[in-house]
């Protein structure tokens, strides 16, 4: 060995010059290959004219009229913010990982460049030495597979971007492109999407999160892998330390946080359906461009009142199936033998079983006595006890029948009870999905604007929107209408009409409770929601009156039928077109098309469109404020001692209106109400047709989640009740038209012939009486007809 080196040297002394001058030829030519290759390739460099103007692709978004997003639409999730609105400590973190010499170079990092290749010599899956230029280049127009002809394209692309745009729009472009997982483009949005705030909100702990998620942002995100993602984060906060740009005790404090990364169930604001409705209209205009151009949707909604709603009916369709029977567990899972398997057993089998929010999927691991243990889908372990069990008693017992009983590998449903003395979070219970299903839409009388819509249980589930799609029979609701045209004849709260059977051929309908009370006034008699006294007005008003009358009110009369079963609400109607009915009534006589969507702004903040704001006015008055005013009266009457006293006892408030509606065996179930600065409307039932139940009723069906969200929308608004408007005089106790007063009115109603028209003073003709049809949201899917064959109605 000392020999052949003494000879090596030898050599290289006596040829260094030429091996030097080899060396130096093999270079230049090197270069100059590079360079005939970098004047071949230059020209052709793809074309970086969009990163000038950049205009990346951004969701469409649909928000409330305060600002809360309930929907977003798009393949790529992505907010962008310009780069002084990106927190500084959000550039140190990414500098500092990735790019620490970024404003030094000239795109290129030739220290990186020479590590990367005598890495890759060894190595050919290490890392490359890319600087944040060159990620870009390559994230915008080359692929990512690793060669050297790539490379040699990339540092061209590089150079020429650095020669077109400034330092400051490199980095603005990196971060607001750069995929960072779960469908985020750029860190505002893997912000928002991992954290649930914006970047200016961060920690510098989560900050360090997100500045390491580029180099793996699928397999080491936190929602995927939360262990990889912190160690990712260790190395960032090392770095910035090592940098200087933080000290040693933010170092310290950053790796002691306890980070808590959003999940699919953390609580937000649902309106899915209007976020539907919003996408539906959007992408009639724009085509699939909508999902790209990064429009804002701004709705008429208020987040609050649209919580309370939501909250509110979904209760009323728990409280409801707690009533029926247990049907036992959605399906069952064979557990492995191992318990250390069962995690993996549970969450492929959950998967088919989603969380429907607060109603979470469970798998049942044991069974003891009184007591019940299940784990859910997020991993973690539950125990049902006591009254938590209550409602599958029938699937514990011991004589259940195989498809009800309840044992290790059962999938059940769980939610948690209210918060008690023994149990601050709420004791969770066993329960089960809904089967029938609900609706609520509340607007402004004075404008139309829809300030909340609920259209079914769970989007998720059910994308059917009840509010806007289904037409039922709004049975006992539709009486106003009634007594709104029978006013225009004559007839006042104080007229008296008999409670007694009616016979008509083969049709004989009852009241409710099967009572005949005789002969009451108008007033008691809507109250108590008397079913033969409206039959009696109708016979007054006539039915094909009653259907003119009905479309001042924006219902379809050739979906009301023309007979005296219209009387009792045999027609149909959607939820949306009796809250804006009701509204009506709350607002003086006027009918305003309901509105959703207040306006559409272009990702760069300027309005595309923006909704005419509709007001009362002579244009659209549909019934007279006199008119109004009287059924105002006759509606409170209702609600203070009447079928729907509990709105007024519960609200603590007499300036509220409303009257329930219960249809031919309880089929559907209604509340329809308002106060003057809100009218809405509760609908439940199957959508398939069926019994709710031999005892349920608008009433106790309905009104209890319209109480709720007339709660939270009543909050600080004073008591106030109407004054009187012209045109009405006060006789026998009671409002009268004044030129049906002193007995030029009916003081009692006597029965008609079935085929008697009587006359009908003050009321314009048929044809005066039909407004505008009412402009309503686009709504795709399933067929909307009436939910009962009219012919075989049977009303009571």
């Amino acid at each position: 060995m000392p020999a052949l080196l003494s000879l090596l040297t030898e050599f290289f002394r006596g040829h260094w010059r030429r091996l030097l001058l080899i060396a130096g030829a093999g270079l230049a030519l090197l270069v100059l290959l590079l360079a005939m290759a970098a004047a071949l390739v230059y020209p052709n460099l793809p074309d970086i004219g969009n990163l000038l103007d950049y205009q990346p692709k951004q969701p469409l978004r649909v928000y409330t009229a305060d600002g809360v997003q309930i929907g977003e639409f798009g393949a790529e999730r992505r907010r962008y913010l310009p780069l002084e609105q990106i927190p500084k400590p959000m550039q140190d973190a990414l500098l500092a990982i990735e790019d620490p010499d970024f404003y030094e170079h000239g795109g290129l990092s030739y220290r990186g460049i020479a590590r990367a290749f005598i890495s890759n010599l060894f190595n050919p899956r290490s890392q490359g030495g890319s600087t944040i230029t060159q990620q870009l280049a390559r994230d915008l127009y080359l692929t990512k597979k690793k060669t050297y002809s790539r490379k040699f394209i990339e540092a061209l692309l590089t150079m020429r971007i650095e020669s077109a745009l400034s330092k400051e729009k490199i980095l603005e472009v990196y971060m607001n492109q750069i995929y960072l997982g779960q469908r985020a483009y750029g860190f505002e949005a893997a912000a928002r999407i991992y954290f649930g705030k914006s970047l200016q909100d961060l920690s510098l702990a989560e900050t360090a999160m997100l500045a390491g998620l580029p180099k793996n942002p699928i397999y080491a995100n936190p929602v995927n892998n939360f262990a990889r993602a912190q160690s990712r984060q260790q190395v960032v906060l090392h770095r910035m330390e090592e940098l200087g740009v933080i000290d040693q005790a933010q170092l310290e404090a950053a790796k002691a946080e306890t980070l808590n990364i959003r999940s699919a169930s953390d609580p937000r604001l649902h309106a899915e359906f209007v976020a539907e409705m919003a996408r539906q209209q959007v992408h009639a205009q724009y085509g699939d461009e909508a999902y790209t151009l990064g429009l804002s949707v701004y709705t008429t909604l208020e987040s609050n009142e649209q919580a309370a709603a939501y909250r509110g009916l979904r209760r009323s369709l728990m409280d409801y199936e707690r009533r029926k029977p247990y049907r036992g567990p959605e399906g069952f899972v064979a557990l492995p033998d191992k318990p250390e398997l069962w995690d993996a057993a549970i969450t492929e089998a959950l998967a088919e079983h989603p969380d429907q929010d607060d109603l979470r999927a469970a798998v049942i691991t044991a069974i003891a006595p009184a007591k019940v243990s299940a784990s859910l889908q997020s991993g973690e372990d539950i125990v049902i006890s006591g009254d938590g069990l209550r409602g599958a008693q029938s699937g514990l017992s011991a004589k259940a029948k195989a498809e009800l009983k309840l044992r290790p590998g059962a999938i059940i449903r769980v939610l948690r009870g209210p918060p008690s003395k023994a149990d601050a979070k709420g004791a969770w219970q066993i329960t089960q999905q809904p089967e029938a299903e609900g609706a609520l839409v509340a607007l402004e009388p004075g404008t139309g604007r829809v300030r909340a819509l609920v259209g079914g249980f769970d989007f998720a589930k059910n994308q059917f929107n009840h509010a806007t799609q289904a037409w039922r029979q709004p049975g006992s609701a539709f009486k106003p209408m009634v007594y709104s045209a029978a006013l225009e004849q004559g007839v006042s709260p104080a007229t008296l009409v008999e409670d007694a059977p009616i016979a008509i051929g083969d049709w004989e309908p009852k009241n409710s409770d099967n009572q005949f009370d005789g002969p009451m006034t108008v007033r008691q008699a809507l109250a108590r929601s008397k079913n033969m006294v409206t039959i009696r007005l109708m016979q007054q008003v006539t039915p094909p009156t009653a259907r003119a009358w009905a479309a001042r009110f924006g219902l379809d009369p050739d979906k009301q039928p023309d007979n005296l079963t219209l009387a009792l609400g045999s027609g149909a109607a959607t939820p949306l077109q009796m809250a804006s009915a009701y509204a009506v009534f709350a607002n003086g006589g006027h009918l305003l098309k309901p509105t959703v969507i207040a306006r559409i702004v272009d990702a760069k903040g300027q309005v595309l469109f923006e909704a005419p704001t509709e007001t009362a006015s002579e244009e659209n008055r549909a019934i007279s404020a006199r008119n109004a005013f009287v059924m105002n009266s006759l509606l409170q009457e209702v609600t203070r001692s009447g079928t729907a006293a509990r709105a007024s006892a519960q609200l603590r408030r007499g300036d509220v209106y409303g009257k329930t509606g219960t249809t031919n065996d309880a089929v559907d179930a209604w509340f329809a109400g308002f106060h003057p600065s809100l009218a809405a409307v509760v609908w439940m039932g199957y959508d398939q047709p069926r019994s709710l139940g031999e005892r349920e009723s608008g009433g106790g069906l309905a009104l209890p989640a319209w109480v709720e969200l007339m709660a939270e929308a009543l909050k600080g608004v004073p008591v106030k009740e109407p004054a009187p408007v012209g045109g009405l005089l006060w006789q026998d106790g009671d409002w009268v038209f004044e030129e049906f007063a002193g007995g030029a009115g009916l003081k009692s109603l006597e029965p008609l012939n079935p085929g008697q028209i009587p006359t009908q003073p003050g009321l314009p003709a048929s044809s005066a009486l039909m407004p505008p049809p009412l402009s309503l949201p686009p709504t795709p899917g399933r067929a909307t007809t009436p939910a009962h064959d009219q012919d075989a109605y049977r009303p009571y």
